[in-house]
């Protein structure tokens, strides 16, 4: 297979690659695992801080969920916004762009003197971070090019989004712990400062081509759908599934999404290309990643709250005990996951890795009042992680492999914007099974405490059930729609298209 992603196959074998020295593209790979750090820990080290954070400002359990969901709806809804101005206008421009707008703003939410404040400052966290994460996935996918060092690039990234979640639960036990929980939108401000010094200096960008005007329909009709379906899958996990505020926005979110696909399909500039989309290996990548995410949060969330009310672990401690799982993730992630893509493609290793997270998920489903850490959690930690690694490096491979350059930034995007979404659909379904899980426990029975501990872990039970029907089901699509054979990393473009 070639190396030059911007020639067409069959172009003169004796071309010079085109690329930054070596050295360079690992420096560049150092840089944008740190933004795609910062971006991913984001999602869970607030939800840590928050208690404390609420304590100090004052704000109602109702209010809470804002500083939450105001995060994810900006994030999730512009992020094939972000995906489609990195390829107008530059994946290292809107890079950097990203990366200073989000310290900013978590400067903002760290100085917050009340609620209001802090929801607008993770609205614009999340608006930034629709701008940097595309941009940070399409720059390794154009810098790394040959198939052996792009395995290595992408489970190093694989590993990094596989493990942020269980990072940022560490990090904002710690900072909320022993510093204050402002801190855990200050550090953002240090990661922020070093990847903008590198970016200036490592990052190397093409020359952005010709392209025509911003899809003004389909982004309007995108954010809409997104907004929709994210508000009301959050209004789901609070409100239930029958309120108003729950159906209303998802029916405007799916009306919103079918109308987008509508318009993609007729006008000259679509912000999302169908043909993105429509390829066998990245729509599976983007289904095994959605269904795997909605997985995820089953594990992430509910075994925190098992880990806090049943073990009484701190938040700290907490924290400690998913990294073992991190050092799985990473394992799988760099070596198998990072070794085997290139030869094999994907079919075989994300089907696989699903299994043996649901295998993960399975044996949490044995947990008691009595279990300890180190035979009831670790063991499926462990496993669960061994599995992510696997499904995480080579869909993320997958999603930017054989694209045109010009698409790298929305192809980039919607793996984003799938995780984001199915994290949304898993955490309001999996936290409507918990209460109504706990509800059925407790008809007819005397709520003691005893009673009441056990109603709990009964939801925690259905959640790792469901989690593991999510993980098999994964598997499931990952093995129908994924191709045999390792990936297109070449983009099959004519000449006139390359940049």
């Amino acid at each position: 297979m070639s190396t030059l992603t911007d020639r067409p196959r069959g172009a003169g074998r004796e071309a010079p690659v085109v690329s930054p020295p070596s050295d360079g593209r690992w420096w560049a790979l150092v840089v944008l695992a740190m933004a795609q750090l910062m971006v991913v820990l984001d999602a869970t080290i607030v939800n840590i801080a928050l208690p404390t954070a609420q304590a100090d400002l004052g704000f109602s359990d109702a209010s809470r969920q804002w500083v939450v969901t105001g995060y994810a709806l900006a994030f999730g809804s512009l992020l094939l916004l972000g995906g489609r101005l990195s390829d107008f206008f530059g994946r290292k421009r809107m890079f950097l762009i990203g990366l200073i707008g989000f310290a900013l703003a978590s400067a903002l939410g760290g100085a917050a003197n009340g609620l209001e404040m802090l929801i607008v400052a993770r609205a614009l966290q999340g608006a930034f971070g629709a701008a940097l994460a595309p941009a940070a996935l399409s720059l390794l996918s154009t810098t790394f090019t040959q198939p052996a060092e792009r395995g290595k690039a992408f489970g190093i990234f694989g590993a990094i989004s596989g493990a942020g979640g269980g990072i940022g639960l560490l990090l904002g036990g710690v900072l909320t712990e022993y510093a204050s929980w402002r801190w855990c939108l200050y550090v953002n401000l240090v990661i922020a400062a070093l990847a903008v010094v590198g970016a200036m200096f490592k990052l190397k960008d093409e020359p952005v081509g010709a392209h025509g005007k911003i899809d003004v329909p389909g982004t309007i009709a995108a954010v809409i759908g997104l907004v929709g379906l994210v508000y009301g899958l959050g209004k789901a996990e609070t409100d239930g599934w029958t309120a108003g505020w729950t159906l209303g926005p998802i029916a405007v979110g799916v009306v919103s999404l079918v109308a987008f696909v509508l318009i993609e399909r007729r006008v000259d500039n679509p912000l999302l290309p169908l043909r993105v989309v429509l390829d066998r290996n990245r729509g599976g990548s983007y289904a095994s990643i959605a269904i795997a995410g909605a997985g995820m949060f089953g594990l992430f969330l509910f075994l925190t709250y098992f880990l806090t009310a049943v073990l009484h672990f701190t938040p700290v401690k907490t924290g400690l005990a998913f990294l073992p799982m991190l050092g799985s993730v990473m394992l799988t992630a760099t070596t198998a996951g990072s070794m085997l893509t290139p030869k094999i493609g994907p079919r075989p290793l994300v089907p696989l890795g699903a299994l043996i997270a649901a295998g993960g998920m399975l044996f949490l489903t044995r947990l008691q009042l009595d279990s300890s850490y180190a035979s009831g959690v670790l063991p499926g930690l462990i496993i669960v992680g061994l599995g992510l690694g696997l499904v995480f490096a080579p869909t993320q491979n997958a999603a930017t492999s054989g694209v045109e350059h010009h698409d790298a930034g929305v192809a980039s995007a919607m793996i984003n914007t799938v995780q984001q979404i199915g994290g949304s659909i898993g955490t309001a379904l999996l936290s409507s099974f918990a209460a109504t899980a706990a509800s059925d426990y407790l008809v007819g029975k005397e709520p003691t405490a005893q009673v009441v501990a056990q109603a709990q872990l009964a939801s925690y039970h259905t959640v790792f059930w469901w989690s593991t029907g999510f993980f098999l089901l994964a598997a499931v699509v990952a093995a129908v729609l994924f191709r045999t054979g390792p990936l297109d990393v070449d983009p099959d473009a004519p000449p006139a298209m390359a940049h």
